[in-house]
């Protein structure tokens, strides 16, 4: 199919507009495929009568509603509600008056991490003395009658008739089943999910009621020496090898109760000197003067001295251990650390070790089979339908799983380097005896071994001979450099150095690629460090690995290594001046040529993604990650370009950075660029398909009138006012969403690779669908969840389904079939990559208000021509 004018000079009407973008409606449904029942973790809700629900609004807490309740049940005329935990309270009938005032409601203050003197703490007179609880807090609590609306709004919307209210009333929804059910329950609440002390679980409200399995940190109950010895892996139990920097981060924000006085506290932070050392406490003495005349006098006494002494607490540890301050910065509050023990409930939100993260995921992997056992025991457990909140709603849920119909697509037909056809079966195909598509050529390279637990000889010998085997040129290394032991205890990017320096020598001319051998397979301190210096400083593309066994590495972890190389190595097309990674596999002919939407239109895929900072360093830049494929019609090769994005943003504001009237160097302006000079005759996009992963149902509005503005301007500005036509669909994984193949009447087993579900427990009006496209052995497998936002090229359901689940197996690191679009992959580890390049010592303290869009951003690593024509991030 050829066009019939320049796409420049047919303008798209309506790819920019000044009103605003709303997601699209759903059109038809998928047909192709075979027809397959499942099961999922939905149960039915059912609404048997249409009653009113009177809201009323005030900033307050549950335990203070709980005290109204108790307190004031005759006034409210007995009626029952539920809250919140903010602004919000539910009531099945009309209360007898609109508005209430209920003054004088006393709640026990056991969590306030402030108080007023330091002499305070312990002292039993004034508790004896005072007709309220012993440092209570007096609330005044306005009720006002908001809005009252009925159930089978819900309903309406479900059938998709247009209701303004219907947000409202499954929010409503929302707070009977799951924030008053699971705060009746005694629970820790927590996002979508409440979590108790045997079991996990968490769910979301709705027609269907979405249960399932879900695991959380929480914080064992004790003393907290125990918990920092234990979480630092301490094993001999002295607590002077414990690193009290580390200790202050994992221990702000949590509540303790000290032993002295039974009360709870949030901790603050710690003191900066040893309990014995830490002067806190002034003591007015009056004694007698020389002359006979009374003289007062001012002592300051150690936290340890006036526990020991006035209060007469023996202290065993205490005095070679900082304090806990319960108070702030400016008024410290110092309690000696032996006399606090963490309470129960409390999530661990800080980082983990590798160690620490591998054992967590390991004890919440769950099989189909006992995962469904979970859900059926939870059910027995909620026992919805005694719940008497639920029952005066008029709200019912059943017991039974749901049932859904959904359809096997058939996997796409990859095409290897001896012109074979590959064809997958359950996710995956056999590389053994194939070769790549686009071998590298390998002329020089060099090796690092940081590990020197390998039998490198042997190493090189079989990478080389695996190599080969695929089509790779390769030869003997250069030069193999092993670290020196006399580095072993500096810090990563001093070991780094050292090594860099040592093979300076070797760097030019630059080697086609870097083998690095790492001590550890996770998570290791070198990764980061090595990275920058070799792609962003030298411009040489590096691999690394970690082989487990130091004596071998089987021949599918060479396969493996040898599928990254090969992406990370610049390979030049034939006949053609431009370089690009080398190429594993792709479709093959055939197939491409039925995806005929994209394969015969020249079409610009991208994939968006963002990084955020680890847990416990906020202040970190986000990093904003688009991979735009290359070198049309083939849709298997793709550039990354990284930026540096204030904390926490999601939404990118780098796709457009206008210049000038006719300059832009904004992200979509390099894509264009690239995807033109890697076409052949230069070919513009007519489409652009834009895959976009990490947001949520509230932030798909800024998505389409953000993200898509940014790139339609950028599009106009390059192609003087034309803009391609568009197709947005945001990918998510965050959900609970799972399905489940019956194998027998009391056994289940996860789904086949290529389950597309898009019907029944879908979204009411927008455009989504589940797809399961991968091979789940471990665990049960989780489903992508796409919605479509916008589409200018017209897809009908199948074919949109058919090119998703495509780009699935195109993903060059691995022979499998991977859960969601390979362009997403891509983007998530190219931010994931670069944001270990950016180390915490480089982002100064200066740079702790990033929050704030005016606090200057570090750059992101430059990369050169021969690193950013390849996929590197692989």
């Amino acid at each position: 199919m050829e066009s019939k004018k320049s796409p420049i000079a047919e303008p798209v009407e309506g790819s920019s507009s000044t009103t605003e973008r709303l997601p699209m409606a759903r059109g038809e449904y998928g047909k192709s495929g075979d027809t397959q029942r499942v099961s999922t973790n939905y149960l039915r809700v059912s609404l048997t009568d249409k009653n009113e629900h009177s809201i009323n609004a005030k900033d307050i807490g549950r335990e203070i509603m709980d005290k109204v309740r108790e307190t004031f049940h005759d006034e409210l005329d007995g009626v029952r509600f539920a809250y919140d935990g903010d602004k919000i309270l539910i009531t099945i009938r009309s209360l007898p008056k609109e508005e209430y005032q209920l003054n004088g409601v006393a709640l026990e203050d056991a969590s306030s991490n402030r108080i007023s003197t330091a002499l305070d703490v312990g002292g039993e007179s004034d508790r004896k003395r005072s007709r309220i609880p012993y440092r209570s807090k007096i609330f005044n609590v306005k009720i006002s009658f908001k809005d009252k609306f009925s159930m089978d709004s819900i309903a309406k919307a479900a059938n998709r008739e247009p209701l303004d209210l219907s947000q409202d009333a499954f929010r409503v929804l929302d707070i009977i089943l799951r924030r008053q059910h699971s705060a009746e329950k005694d629970r820790l609440v927590f996002r979508q999910s409440f979590f108790e002390r045997p079991e996990t679980l968490g769910f979301k409200g709705g027609l269907f009621l979405n249960m399932d399995v879900c695991h959380t940190l929480i914080i064992q109950p004790g003393p907290v020496t125990d918990f920092l010895l234990s979480i630092q892996n301490i094993r001999d139990k002295k607590t002077d090898r414990i690193d009290w920097e580390k200790a202050k981060r994992m221990l702000k924000g949590l509540r303790v109760k000290t032993s002295h006085n039974n009360e709870e506290w949030k901790i603050s932070g710690l003191s900066e000197k040893f309990c014995i050392n830490q002067m806190c406490f002034e003591i007015k003495q009056r004694n007698e003067g020389p002359d006979g005349v009374e003289v007062q006098s001012v002592e300051q006494i150690s936290v340890y001295e006036y526990f020991v002494t006035r209060k007469s607490i023996i202290l065993e540890q205490s005095r070679a251990l900082p304090c806990v301050n319960i108070g702030n910065s400016r008024h410290p509050v110092y309690i000696p650390l032996e006399l606090c023990s963490l309470v129960g409930l409390q999530r661990y939100t800080k980082a983990l070790s590798t160690d620490q993260r591998s054992l967590f995921v390991n004890k919440s992997r769950r099989s189909p089979n006992e995962r469904m056992e979970d859900l059926k025991k939870a059910i027995r457990s909620h026992d919805y339908g005694s719940h008497a909140m639920l029952r005066d709603s008029g709200i019912s849920i059943t017991t039974q799983f749901t049932q859904v119909k959904g359809r096997i697509l058939p996997a796409p037909i990859l095409k290897s380097g001896n012109d074979q056809d590959l064809s997958p079966k359950n996710g995956r195909w056999n590389f053994n005896n194939q070769k790549l598509a686009h071998p590298a050529e390998i002329k020089s390279w060099l090796v690092a071994d940081f590990s020197s637990n390998c039998d490198m000889e042997r190493l090189i010998q079989d990478l080389i001979k695996c190599a080969k085997m695929k089509g790779i040129s390769m030869r003997d290394p250069t030069a193999n450099f092993i670290k020196r032991d006399r580095y072993r205890d500096e810090q990563a990017s001093v070991r780094v150095d050292k090594m860099i320096t040592t093979m300076e020598k070797e760097l030019d001319p630059r080697p086609t690629f870097i083998l690095c051998v790492l001590p550890q397979k996770k998570n290791c301190d070198i990764y980061g460090p090595w990275k920058r210096r070799c792609l962003s400083d030298y411009g040489v593309p590096t691999q690394c690995i970690a082989p487990t066994e130091p004596t071998r590495v089987n021949n599918q972890y060479l396969t493996n290594v040898v599928l990254k190389i090969n992406a990370n190595v610049a390979y030049r097309i034939t006949h053609r001046p431009i370089c690009l990674g080398g190429l594993n596999f792709l479709f093959s002919k055939e197939y491409f040529s039925s995806l005929d939407k994209v394969s015969t239109i020249p079409t610009l895929i991208l994939g968006m993604d963002v990084s955020h900072g680890p847990p416990g360093q906020a202040h970190m830049p986000s990093i904003a990650a688009v991979v735009n494929s290359r070198n049309w019609p083939s849709i298997s090769h793709y550039r990354a370009a990284v930026r540096t994005q204030h904390p926490k943003s999601e939404i990118i504001v780098s796709l457009f950075e206008p210049q000038s009237k006719s300059r832009d160097n904004g992200i979509i302006r390099a894509a264009l660029r690239d995807f033109s000079t890697t076409t052949e005759e230069n070919k513009v996009p007519e489409q652009i398909i834009i895959f976009r992963d990490g947001v949520g149902e509230s932030q798909f509005k800024d998505v389409l009138n953000n993200e898509l503005e940014q790139i339609i301007k950028a599009c106009k500005v390059k192609y003087n006012q034309w803009c391609p036509k568009l197709t947005v669909i945001v990918a998510q994984k965050r959900h609970h969403t799972r399905f489940f193949e019956r194998e027998s009447n009391k056994s289940f087993k996860n789904v086949p690779p290529g389950l597309i579900v898009d019907k029944k427990i879908l979204h009411p009006t927008n455009n989504d669908f589940y797809l399961c496209a991968h091979d789940g052995r471990i665990g049960t497998s989780r489903p992508a969840h796409y919605h479509v936002l916008l589409d200018e090229i017209g897809f009908t359901a199948d074919e949109l389904q058919k090119l998703v689940h495509s780009l699935c197996y195109i993903y060059q690191r691995s022979t499998t079939a991977v859960s969601v679009v390979a362009p997403i992959c891509y983007a998530h580890l190219a931010a994931a990559q670069v944001a270990q390049m950016i180390q915490p010592e480089d982002y100064s303290s200066s740079h702790a208000a990033a929050s704030s869009t005016h606090a200057p951003l570090p750059k992101p690593p430059y990369f050169g021509k021969n690193v950013a024509s390849t996929m590197f991030f692989c």
